[in-house]
């Protein structure tokens, strides 16, 4: 076996160094922007209203009649948006915090990779609200929760500021499904004509 020396390591090292400083990053993309800004203001908005959820609501524990549909009270949620798939295991909020982030993951990609505004919108929506329910799963083991809405003695499951971001982000996503693209309107950024 053939010995390196010092010298055709430092040679090699120079090369590899070389090779780094010319490889040029791509800027991020358009919708990856958009994306990360609309994700960046869920993640922030949801986790300053928990905040001052917990800092208002807790102590003492009380009901706060905001409007004549909308209560704020405190709730914490194991599971996902509107307590679904609850559950008390010691894996659950790990479990449930490592399928968000891979969502996120794909949604970052395909954000990436979006010409249209709303799509990218929209995946930027679901990853903050998703990131925002992450945070207090792995900080506190479940999603604290503080917006009441009811009618006529019906009450909608208690949810929070990234429960808005995801189901607004599927539903825009769902939305901007429902009228396809013409042909050629891609580069453009338009869907029927019309910007997006």
């Amino acid at each position: 076996m053939k010995a390196i020396g010092l010298k055709t390591i430092r040679v090699k090292a120079i090369r590899l160094k070389e090779r780094i400083m010319k490889t040029t990053w791509a800027a991020p993309s358009a919708g990856l922007r958009l994306a990360g800004a609309i994700g960046a203001i869920v993640l922030v908005l949801d986790q300053l209203t928990k905040w001052a959820a917990l800092e208002h609501l807790l102590e003492p524990p009380r009901l706060v009649e905001a409007a004549p549909f909308l209560n704020l009270v405190l709730g914490f949620n194991t599971g996902v948006s509107f307590g679904l798939l609850e559950n008390d295991s010691a894996y659950g909020p790990w479990l449930l915090s490592g399928t968000a982030l891979l969502v996120v993951a794909v949604l970052v990609v395909w954000a990436a990779r979006s010409d249209s505004r709303a799509e990218a919108a929209s995946f930027g929506a679901i990853a903050g609200g998703a990131v925002g329910n992450v945070v207090d799963r792995l900080r506190q083991g479940a999603v604290t929760d503080f917006i009441d809405l009811h009618a006529f003695g019906w009450h909608w499951p208690t949810f929070n500021v990234a429960d808005i971001g995801i189901t607004g982000g599927v539903g825009l996503l769902l939305i901007s499904g429902l009228w396809p693209r013409r042909a050629g309107s891609e580069e453009a950024g338009e869907r029927n004509g019309k910007p997006l």
